[in-house]
């Protein structure tokens, strides 16, 4: 089955010559071996056809029913068994031409076949994108594998990390490997535990993320730090979030401010999008919009800026209103908010019922409104307002007939979020562009917020960021009123990662976390290693880690993150084909110095 033709970027050896997927008239009458998988195989009036196909794609072999033997194996063939086959290229007539095909034009006339593998029959087809059970996909995932939509995924994903690595290593980023066992951390999601043989009694943790590890490599001179890193949480599964595992563009940068980090990311996203996908970036650069704004305006920290609606304050409106509702919501610390929902003021009555169970769904006591009719304004409250708060509400929000605007009352945050939780509900409503990546960075989160349970001031989010002003802000001013350098990226409502620029002042860590309810000794106590570090010579520094299957999901268009992933766990963090987690032998227990004490589900620990 040797082959007479090769080209540069072809491996040639006994089973092949040439890819399927590469043929075309150009190797009209030579001879060529190729390789794969039977595809399909139809028998059309004695002659047999065969799709083959490898990772390039398909050609057609035929093979005639004058070769005996060949006619004979070829009959034996189920789908998705293992072939290599020595034939010649011809070109097929006119009418038979298949240009959904890159080798659609020739075909290859079968002189000779090695069947490599037979396969048995299979649980479900590969040529036939047919609906089947996660289940079965993900206890069969090298099959489902071989399924093009997710093996064009798998193979756009390793294309993509490509480019990262090419990206960052033109702008001098290093990729270093921070260590897989380390120590448990108590901040974060919950850790995953491997005892020690070695050290009975003892336990390495799989990082959440490699978070201490690159801010010491910071410390330790190296100025720009990246890594395609794992990062390992004991979590719940979402569409977009994959249980146990995933990964993550792990970056670090020495003697940076917010902005810089800034250009570097955009400029990265920038150039996956013109250079992985058809899709175009709405605003470059992108938008900055800080968390009290973004909250006021879209009820969410991570908005789909696509969706062509906002929230609107009209607090102030209902000051000396005789609506008590509405009233006794203005006072500080509460709001009342309003968003219009242009043209569907006409909706029936169970749109607006659907509406209103999502939003006690979402926390809400209920869910006000106003219809904006030809024959005048209608709902449910509109016999508690005034004729002057009427007007005003029309002017202020520009409404017009034909519209809706729902209400919103209470605590601001709670509000917020129940209206964000709205305008998410009513984005359906919209024919959203999929081509169109609506990037926007969060910025100036809170320091500090005051937990009502515990009556005490806490970390909002990351206790290790700078605080905006330093050590004056944390010497002079109330708390909850600090912000931090914290930011998230957000593209198509969707979270791709979290950021700071870092506290790398031992006194300005200490001052923070005392605030905070945290002496002296408990900093030192858990943190030891990196106070250590930064009392020897620790540079200003900052990073972000965007993930990187939520990114290979949005510019591959889908919905749940386990089609972008090779061999991913199931929502009950299971591995089906490995069947993982399992029971271990009691001899592997007495080697780690363990023994279990396992609760029948619904067993209590006392």
């Amino acid at each position: 089955m040797s082959a007479s033709v090769g080209t540069s970027d072809d491996l040639q050896n006994r089973f092949r010559s040439h890819y399927c997927g590469r043929l075309n008239t150009e190797f009209e009458n030579k001879t060529v071996a190729v390789a794969g998988w039977v595809h399909r195989k139809r028998d059309h009036g004695g002659l047999i056809f065969i799709d083959l196909r490898d990772h390039t794609g398909i050609c057609q072999l035929i093979i005639q029913p004058e070769k005996e033997e060949l006619f004979s194996k070829a009959e034996k063939l189920h789908a998705e068994s293992v072939i290599c086959v020595g034939g010649v290229v011809v070109r097929r007539s006119e009418e038979t031409i298949n240009p959904r095909l890159a080798s659609g034009e020739i075909e290859v006339i079968v002189e000779d076949v090695s069947v490599e593998s037979n396969a048995v029959p299979l649980p479900f087809p590969v040529a036939d994108e047919l609906q089947t059970s996660e289940e079965l996909r993900l206890k069969y995932r090298f099959l489902d594998l071989r399924r093009e939509k997710i093996h064009q995924n798998i193979k756009y994903r390793s294309r993509l990390i490509s480019e990262v690595r090419r990206y960052l290593e033109n702008r001098a980023f290093q990729e270093i490997q921070t260590p897989v066992l380390t120590s448990s951390s108590p901040e974060g999601a919950r850790d995953f535990l491997v005892p020690s043989r070695l050290h009975p009694g003892k336990f390495y943790a799989l990082p959440q993320a490699p978070q201490q590890f690159k801010q010491l490599l910071m410390v330790s001179g190296f100025p720009r730090y990246f890594q395609i890193a794992p990062c390992f949480r004991d979590e719940d599964a979402r569409a977009d979030r994959s249980p146990g595992e995933f990964y993550q563009i792990d970056m670090e940068m020495a003697f940076i401010e917010q902005d810089d980090l800034f250009q570097i990311l955009e400029g990265m996203f920038k150039h996956l999008t013109e250079t992985m996908s058809r899709k175009r970036i709405t605003q470059f650069p992108f938008p900055r919009i800080s968390y009290r704004d973004v909250m006021n305006r879209y009820g969410s920290d991570k908005p789909d800026l696509r969706v062509p609606l906002e929230l609107q304050d009209v607090t102030d409106l209902f000051v000396n209103s005789s609506f008590k509702v509405f009233a006794g919501n203005t006072k500080e610390g509460n709001c009342i908010k309003a968003m219009v929902l242009k043209g569907h003021g006409n909706e029936s009555r169970q749109f607006y019922d659907k509406a209103e169970r999502r939003a006690k769904d979402l926390g809400s006591a209920g869910l006000a409104y106003i219809q904006y009719k030809e024959e005048g304004p209608k709902g449910p409250i509109v016999k508690f307002l005034s004729d002057d708060e009427m007007n005003e509400l029309k002017e202020r929000l520009q409404i017009e007939t034909g519209d809706v605007v729902f209400f919103g009352a209470g605590k601001w945050e709670r509000t917020c979020k129940i209206m964000g939780g709205m305008r998410e509900y009513f984005s359906d409503l919209f024919d959203l562009d999929q081509d169109e990546l609506s990037f926007c960075w969060i910025v100036d989160f809170p320091m500090y917020e005051y937990d009502e349970a515990a009556k005490k001031i806490e970390f909002s989010h990351n206790p290790f960021s700078m605080p905006q002003g330093e050590m004056k802000a944390l010497e002079t001013m109330d708390p909850l009123d600090i912000l931090a350098y914290q930011y998230d990226i957000v593209c198509n409502g969707i979270e791709l990662s979290s950021g700071a620029i870092r506290n790398h002042r031992p006194d300005i860590m200490y001052k923070a976390f005392e605030i905070a309810g945290y002496d002296r000794a408990e900093v030192d106590k858990r943190f030891s290693h990196m106070i250590e570090a930064f009392k020897m010579g620790a540079p200003p520094h900052g990073g972000i880690a965007p993930g990187l299957d939520r990114m290979v999901m949005i510019l591959r268009d889908e919905q749940n993150i386990r089609e972008v992933i090779a061999f991913p766990m199931n929502q009950q963090a299971e591995d089906l084909m490995m069947a993982a987690p399992a029971e271990v032998s009691p001899l592997q227990l007495r080697e780690l110095s363990l023994k279990l004490d396992v609760k029948e589900q619904g067993e209590s620990d006392k």
